[in-house]
């Protein structure tokens, strides 16, 4: 018997002309490991949204079709019934966060099955431990990082043992070790402990492979299903869809159909044609090595200058450790790092929701204390983890004008320029609550990027973006780098650090540990570096952007001929 059946499922979020899922028709057998892929806004979260019946018992909206999970149809389940047999981590962790705790949150579940305090306290322990939480369970989580917050819905959802486990982009504010460690539990609780597993992911880079089965979803229909992820990869590359893995698009754009998905297949395809002459491709001088301190010409200081900065928490955390960071005008620097390494700590300081313990932080040579929040908002832009602070409005484009009436200034047409750019017209007048995570993120930054800040401070911006959405947001970021704009941005996302940033400062346990640039900071590392710099290791190994990989891997084509 499948543990899940999908049968026509039609839906309409509420007041909404388009269906967010059409037509749906799905068996799941039990124990497998299913991907759902697609563009942002194509369905995936409305899908598993249906499935844990939060569509339509809470969302509200139209509603066809029937779902049976063992045979029972869903809507005839009892709620104690329904939460033993489906667990669903959400894109955003903080909206299905209960208490204030991290051991009450993991075990506010438990509680509410009638557990026994024993049961209870294994399972919190079982929980905690495998996601490496033992440290933080009695710390507040208000206090967390998102990467934590992310964890800690994930053990809250894994200590309940349900049959079936729904993942919305689990490691989207994760670091690539954590990330790697998750997904690899995963795996280990599907094969081992038969646990169903349907998860959503914009990184296929590092999940393609664990799938037993993958789905790609657009407009709210199944456009393909298929148990080879290879033939999935074949498929995306022939219909030009906009979730193609940097390795697929890499061999894709030198017409190799049959893309290798893992670096592992990609080395064993260059072993088998011999080793290239690459003379004229390491000429090629990386860009940004070198880069001065200050740039050259324009007379200008530091954008921020920051020296000795430490900060604590009221729980007296020691967030920040003598930090030493300067920001020029046309800088793009990316904050990396393991979670709760104090990375979004720092941003905050600069732009003045948090202020200095010890030591100074200056903007345009201003100390940061002597300026007011507001000041600093008409020049430093910032976008936060949760695109939902931003958003409180009833449409898009009443949104982006909010922010012009704010700083007094004129539209001139920049705020359908901009949600031309973002990708974001056809939804310009629907209510950002009815958006997906992906969408709600670029209009988040969209009404940051029409009041034309000097500085862009963007924490994770790339979560809930497809890889197209990543260019787009990369190339966007690289033109008002152009125009002197500066531009840091803390992301885990190593493959759009290496494609787009030039320098990377590497954080650990409240303090910067090294910066340089990604060409120095970005090669050779087990878990920092892009797909393409693991592909090339040991015949070109500063290769980071997919432009210097496919000169290397032209070479290696010429040469098997």
């Amino acid at each position: 018997m499948a543990v899940l059946e999908i049968q026509d499922l039609t839906y309409y979020y509420p007041g909404a002309r388009r269906s967010a899922l059409h037509h749906i028709n799905l068996t799941i057998p039990p124990g497998q490991f299913v991907l759902v892929v697609g563009g942002s806004g194509s369905g995936k979260s409305s899908l598993l949204r249906a499935i844990s019946r939060l569509i339509p018992d809470f969302y509200g909206g139209a509603y066809k079709g029937r779902i049976y999970l063992g045979g029972m149809e869903l809507r005839e389940l009892k709620h104690r019934d329904l939460v033993e047999q489906v667990g669903l981590v959400f894109q955003d962790p903080e909206s299905q966060m209960i208490t204030t705790s991290v051991e009450g949150e993991v075990a506010f579940g438990l509680e509410n099955l009638g557990l026994s305090n024993h049961l209870m306290k294994r399972r919190v322990m079982e929980a905690t431990s495998a996601l490496r939480l033992t440290g933080c369970r009695h710390r507040f989580i208000p206090e967390l990082s998102g990467g934590e917050k992310q964890k800690v819905a994930l053990a809250s959802i894994l200590a309940m043992q349900p049959e079936i486990v729904l993942l919305d982009e689990p490691t989207s504010q994760l670091d690539p070790v954590a990330g790697e460690d998750i997904l690899a539990l995963l795996r280990r609780l599907n094969e081992e402990n038969g646990i169903t597993v349907v998860l959503i992911e914009q990184r296929l880079e590092r999940c393609f492979h664990l799938a037993d089965r993958v789905l790609v979803m657009e407009e709210g229909r199944i456009v393909f299903d298929h148990d080879s992820p290879g033939a999935i990869a074949s498929w995306a590359v022939e219909n030009g869809t906009p979730f193609v893995p940097p390795l697929v698009k890499l061999f894709a754009g030198v017409g190799y159909i049959q893309a290798p998905v893992t670096v592992k297949e990609g080395r064993e395809i260059l072993r088998r044609c011999g080793q290239p002459d690459l003379s004229a491709v390491k000429k090629v001088e990386p860009a940004s090595c070198g880069k001065p301190a200050v740039r050259e010409g324009n007379g200008e200081q530091p954008l921020v200058d920051i020296e000795g900065l430490w900060f604590t928490y009221p729980n007296g955390e020691e967030a920040l450790k003598n930090i030493n960071l300067r920001i020029n005008p046309g800088d793009f620097i990316v904050l990396m790092g393991d979670t709760g390494a104090g990375k979004t700590t720092l941003i905050k300081t600069i732009n003045g929701l948090l202020r200095p313990g010890r030591g100074r932080v200056k903007f345009r040579g201003q100390d940061i204390r002597q300026l007011m929040v507001e000041d600093l908002a008409s020049t430093i832009g910032y976008l936060s983890q949760n695109p939902g602070d931003y958003l409180f409005l009833p449409t898009v484009r009443e949104e982006l004008a909010f922010t012009l009436g704010n700083l007094g200034l004129p539209d001139n047409g920049i705020v359908d320029t901009v949600l031309d750019r973002l990708q974001l017209t056809a939804c310009a007048d629907a209510n950002p609550r009815d958006l997906s995570t992906g969408e709600r993120q670029r209009v988040a930054l969209a009404s940051i990027l029409v009041g034309r800040p000097r500085l862009l401070l963007l924490d994770e911006p790339t979560r809930g973006l497809d890889y197209e959405l990543k260019q787009v947001l990369g190339e966007i970021l690289q033109e008002l780098q152009a125009e002197d704009t500066a531009v840091a941005v803390v992301t885990h996302d190593v493959e759009f650090a290496a494609e787009y940033a030039e320098d990377v400062v590497l954080m650990a346990d409240g303090a910067i540990i090294a910066r340089g640039s990604k060409y120095e900071m970005l090669t050779g590392s087990t878990f920092y570096s892009p797909q393409v710099n693991k592909l090339f290791n040991g015949i070109a190994d500063q290769v980071v952007t997919l432009a210097e990989g496919k000169m290397v891997l032209d070479e290696v084509m010429n040469n098997e001929k």
